[in-house]
């Protein structure tokens, strides 16, 4: 008998999510989080859920539309992801799956496999041939002022995290200094302390920029510069002591592969959103396994805890909390770490806030 659930319907919502605490990077401030939940409705009375980051405001409703176009395309179709990708690539081969249309297709297949975890009454984790298990988290802020957010960064060590980041490039290296070392000095020498410039450096000022932060032991530096200079990241690794961390603005598992041919970076954390969701993940998994390349994740911690689980090369899961005011039971530190949830990836709408921060 073929228990394989049917898609039976595509709903997709937007929001306005507050956050904790904004997010200041190289180019504004994040004030709160423009997410688009969706929900894919089956035949078998489950419903597969995830979410994705618009990043902006003005791409809530564009998003929101797509997904929902797409969805009705596939209503009827078995609940086959590596199906599912195969005919949205076919669809979308002569458009690209860059921008717009590959967050939908990732948002869809992370919600697919939710589906499907449902269904089987396991964890998405559990459903790839893993367990779910505890990894390893750092707590992720944007531009820091080492004397005025103080007290979160105690309070991010006090939950455990054995790894903070922060955001640089809003200002002149004596700014992103100051900063490095208020940081350093606070959390003491055993926390892992990474910095994200979020693209907004060209190849001889991140060089010359990152050899001035080394005193201070970063455990990386995240995109110096735009994610499409392969050359330019490939050059600032050579050149620089601290390990280099990209990946997050690849695209899909080519992305990757481009990516490492080209010695871009020494580790890389996809974006579950921006690398084919479940699908792509596990594609890239397996390269970053064979070139022994340590993988992170950026976004997504309650999907991402499941798939860090199932990667060979497992590093370090990013928590940046976009959904905890739309979840019903959103994600636990428990000594700096974050285990998955079921069934699927145990997302669960709170429907009043959902109601509440809808736009």
């Amino acid at each position: 008998m073929n228990t394989t659930p049917a898609i039976r319907s595509v709903k997709a919502r937007a929001v306005i999510a507050p956050i904790s605490r904004p997010v200041k990077n190289a180019f504004g401030v994040i004030e709160a989080a423009p997410l688009v939940l969706i929900d894919v409705d089956t035949d078998q009375g489950v419903t597969g859920r995830s979410y994705i980051f618009a990043y902006a405001r003005i791409t809530l409703k564009p998003l929101v539309h797509l997904i929902e176009e797409i969805g009705r395309d596939l209503t009827g179709r078995p609940v086959a992801p590596f199906d599912l990708m195969a005919l949205l690539d076919a669809r979308f081969r002569l458009l690209g799956w860059q921008g717009l249309v590959g967050m939908a297709v990732s948002g869809l297949d992370m919600a697919f496999w939710d589906a499907l975890g449902q269904v089987a009454g396991k964890p998405v984790a559990e459903l790839l041939g893993g367990s779910v298990r505890p990894i390893r988290a750092y707590d992720s802020y944007g531009v820091v002022d080492p004397g005025a957010d103080e007290n979160d960064l105690k309070r991010s060590l006090e939950q455990g995290f054995r790894g903070i980041k922060i955001k640089g490039g809003d200002g002149d290296v004596a700014n992103d200094e100051r900063m490095v070392k208020g940081v350093r000095k606070l959390i003491g020498p055993d926390i892992a302390l990474m910095i994200d410039f979020n693209q907004s450096l060209d190849p001889a000022e991140a060089i010359s920029r990152i050899a001035r932060l080394a005193p201070y032991d970063l455990h990386w530096v995240e995109e110096p510069v735009p994610q499409e200079n392969l050359q330019g990241l490939a050059d600032v690794r050579r050149e620089c002591s601290i390990s280099i961390q990209a990946g997050e603005n690849w695209w899909f598992p080519r992305g990757f592969a481009e990516a490492i041919a080209a010695g871009a970076s020494d580790f890389i954390m996809p974006d579950l959103m921006k690398v084919g969701g479940v699908t792509g993940w596990m594609r890239v998994a397996g390269q970053a396994e064979a070139a022994s390349i340590p993988m992170s994740s950026h976004l997504f911690a309650e999907a991402s805890a499941h798939m860090l689980a199932v990667t060979p090369t497992a590093h370090w899961l990013e928590v940046l909390d976009l959904g905890r005011a739309v979840l019903a039971d959103p994600i636990e530190i428990v000594d700096g770490a974050v285990a998955g949830r079921g069934p699927g990836f145990g997302l669960v709408w709170n429907e009043p806030a959902v109601a509440k921060y809808s736009v």
